[in-house]
């Protein structure tokens, strides 16, 4: 879909809610997700990132209070316990918990890196700790915390904390979580909250406030560690590396998810709109508001997951693309700008479950996290076959004859079969070439697109076969199943 560059509340407001109607139900999806590390499966992760250390680590943070480490190289895949501060974290709600992850710059030589999490008493925590002399170990007593902001509630808490190409640590704080911006904070430049904070760790204790932010030595009292306010929640936002470009997404109320390009200074809005939406009575052109990038309504989704301009090697085709999703629908998109000033907006793919955050490693790739632990990884989707229109034709059996698999068709049983009339069975499973079940102990294994699962029925003492059933995994999308008789 392509949709113009908003620059003006009204105007164009019924040629973009006519395109978002039926746009991403129009568009084939070109990309499937697949398990990105076989084998390892995450107790609820929100974030991944790779530290600024010259190392392929990654790093994958779990909303209970734990980082884990994990080296994508190694022959056999092994992840450790880097930190567990599970003793103050308190994750009891689905927006609390240990939510964002930054390493310092200069994190190779002084080993510093810096957390935001939710602690006691609905307060936002932003910590610094220390690696141990073990690389894969922090040490847990060096928290030292940095800044505290008092929620008046456990929702919108926002989580992402990013240092800048400007070695500044950018944070992002939601508004509180009232339904309309009850506390009144997406306004008010006085508080933190409905905020992204730009902040100087190293120049002094805790912090200081870098002499170029908007509002350093204002004479109205508001806060001066602000870089930009008015946003619902940016839970999730990240630095184009090639244009230093920093993209937001804001999650919406009842009528948009934003995508944003925040810059110092700048109102985005809320809560007087709400994407391009006026919810003011009084009006909104009295303001000088910045309006979205992009904006979607709630038939494509309910809860914007912010991405990353994808910068990396394997997939030259989104080179240059800001990569984004929705947690409700499950919906990846990329979005890219033109020189017209419109973006184009794709649908590349549909995760299996619920998307709780986007990653990206040493290398510029971007992964997607998924709230049931799994880190996934777009892929070019291969172009779908037709279900063949003979059962000789699938190539499961050499021989239907003698019913005789054909290689790399392999038997299995089911602990509890169905009855089905007193038919008797025979299960075969096939997987893609170079595809891998995704083993986990707690949830159920997943399977690579392209897997068949087949069944074979036969009347009893007998071995003709009366029906044979193929499962065949479609992407994200599910399973299409054929009969042959």
């Amino acid at each position: 879909m392509v949709l113009p560059m908003k620059t003006k509340p009204q105007g164009i407001l019924l040629f973009i809610l006519a395109l978002l109607g039926s746009a991403s139900h129009a568009e084939a999806q070109s990309y499937h997700l697949r398990p990105a590390f076989i084998g390892l499966s995450f107790e609820q992760p929100i974030y991944l990132t790779s530290a600024a250390d010259r190392t392929q680590r990654l790093f994958v943070v779990e909303k209970r209070g734990t980082i884990q480490v994990f080296d994508p190289t190694a022959v056999e895949l092994t992840m450790r316990l880097f930190l567990d501060i599970r003793d103050v974290v308190r994750d009891f709600r689905p927006e609390t918990g240990l939510l964002g992850l930054a390493f310092h710059p200069d994190y190779k030589n002084n080993g510093r890196f810096f957390v935001h999490y939710s602690g006691e008493s609905f307060r936002s925590f932003i910590a610094e700790f220390r690696v141990s002399a073990d690389p894969d170990s922090a040490v847990r007593l060096s928290e030292r915390v940095i800044l505290q902001v008092r929620q008046p509630s456990d929702m919108h808490n926002g989580g992402q904390l990013e240092f800048g190409p400007d070695g500044y640590l950018y944070i992002g704080f939601g508004d509180g979580g009232s339904p309309d911006d009850r506390f009144a904070n997406g306004q008010d430049r006085t508080t933190l909250l409905a905020t992204i904070l730009r902040l100087d760790i190293d120049g002094g204790e805790p912090y200081s406030i870098p002499p170029d932010n908007p509002f350093v030595d204002d004479e109205h009292g508001w806060r001066e560690e602000i870089w930009a306010w008015g946003l619902r929640n940016p839970w999730r936002f990240s630095f184009d590396p090639h244009t230093e470009e920093l993209w937001v997404g804001d999650v919406g109320e009842d009528e948009r998810e934003e995508v944003n390009i925040v810059e110092g200074g700048h109102n985005y809005g809320w809560p007087r709109m709400e994407g391009s939406l006026c919810r003011d009575e009084a009006g909104c052109d009295d303001m000088q508001l910045t309006l979205p990038v992009f904006e979607y309504d709630h038939s494509e989704g309910a809860a914007i997951n912010g991405g990353y301009v994808y910068r990396g090697r394997r997939l030259a085709a989104l080179h240059g693309a800001y990569l984004f999703g929705d947690f409700g629908s499950r919906k990846v998109w990329s979005l890219r700008r033109q020189q017209d000033g419109a973006v184009q907006v794709d649908l590349l793919a549909l995760a299996p479950a619920q998307i709780t955050s986007f990653g990206r490693d040493a290398l510029g790739e971007i992964y997607v996290l998924t709230i049931d632990g799994e880190v996934l990884q777009l892929t070019p989707s291969p172009p779908t076959q037709p279900p063949a229109a003979r059962l000789s034709e699938t190539g499961i059996f050499v021989d239907l004859a003698t019913q005789e698999p054909a290689a790399g068709v392999l038997p299995y049983e089911v602990n509890v079969p169905l009855w089905s009339d007193g038919a008797r069975k025979r299960r075969y499973l096939s997987l893609p070439t170079q595809g891998k079940i995704g083993y986990r102990e707690e949830a159920a294994w997943s399977l690579p697109p392209g897997t068949r699962l087949i069944k074979n029925f036969y009347l009893p003492d007998t071995d003709r076969i009366v029906e044979t059933r193929i499962l065949i995994r479609r992407e994200e999308e599910g399973w299409e199943g054929s009969s042959y008789r």
